[in-house]
């Protein structure tokens, strides 16, 4: 095999399991070609993914190293799609009811759910993240991406449990409009003790959902690991939780004069794009 055609099924191969530790004695029988080469080939792809700010090759030395590909977005390519978003995002027809805005076409864009998961997974690449939770439903699509680029498994809370998840844990929680309780539920097969969780979801105002899901993670003595939103609402001074980054943040909304006001969120000063 030429190694125009090993670079193109390597790089492939790699990108289909980001963070997988593959050892080199596995390249080198797949192309029946010397540790030598491989190690040559490997070199090209990391040069390649750090000039192109579009990932990270890891090499680890001994007997059980190998190689491994961990999804890492450069800050020029970060700053670049999240002013676009923010732009995009400031559109008046997008104004809702109650302080919220619409979001579900970019949501239900592939092309924008690649992008906003590998820039989540960037700033968690590592975190040691065992899982990612959501809540149902316009978070499902979020904690989907991020966990393919992290490479792990991904669960959802739900607000009514159903009879194919088995015995459930439940909370409950304060709703984002702070004036009533409402209950979510986690089946008790999804999450293991001690599990290191990254929580998504697509908006918050005061962040009461994300307040009950932090709640049920402790009741399976999970640990919180992160906590990320795709939009916050800013102008709420209400907050019920700290220490959650967001990719863009409403700064205003008025309805009466039609005006969003949005700019890129906290994530990017909490990102270390120093790693290439």
């Amino acid at each position: 095999m030429k190694r125009s055609e090993r670079l193109v099924d390597m790089t492939k191969y790699l990108m289909e399991r980001p963070h997988d530790l593959i050892p080199l004695p596995f390249f080198a029988k797949r192309y029946g070609a010397a540790k030598s080469s491989i190690s040559e080939d490997l070199a090209i792809l990391k040069h390649t993914l750090a000039n192109n700010q579009d990932g990270i090759l890891e090499t680890v030395a001994g007997a059980a190293g190998g190689v491994r590909y961990i999804p890492f977005w450069g800050k020029k390519h970060a700053q670049k799609y999240l002013n676009e978003l923010a732009s995009r995002i400031e559109d008046p027809d997008r104004i809702l009811a109650g302080g919220f805005v619409y979001l579900s076409d970019i949501i239900g864009n592939p092309q924008d759910l690649d992008k906003i998961g590998k820039l989540i997974a960037t700033r968690y690449a590592y975190s040691d993240i065992d899982v990612v939770m959501t809540i149902e439903t316009k978070g499902i699509a979020l904690a989907q991406a991020v966990a393919r680029y992290l490479n792990v498994s991904f669960i959802i809370a739900r607000k009514r449990s159903k009879v194919t998840e088995g015995a459930t844990v439940s909370v409950n929680y304060i709703s984002s409009s702070l004036d009533r309780v409402s209950k979510m539920e986690l089946p008790t097969r999804v999450l293991k003790e001690n599990s290191n969780v990254l929580l998504i979801d697509d908006y918050m105002m005061a962040g009461g959902t994300l307040t009950g899901m932090q709640q049920l993670v402790r009741e399976f003595n999970g640990n919180i690991a992160g906590v990320c939103v795709l939009c916050e609402a800013d102008f709420d001074d209400v907050k019920l939780i700290e220490g959650h980054l967001s990719l863009v943040k409403i700064k205003r909304i008025d309805d009466k004069k039609k005006v969003i006001v949005a700019e890129p969120g906290s994530l990017i000063a909490h990102t270390d794009f120093d790693r290439f």
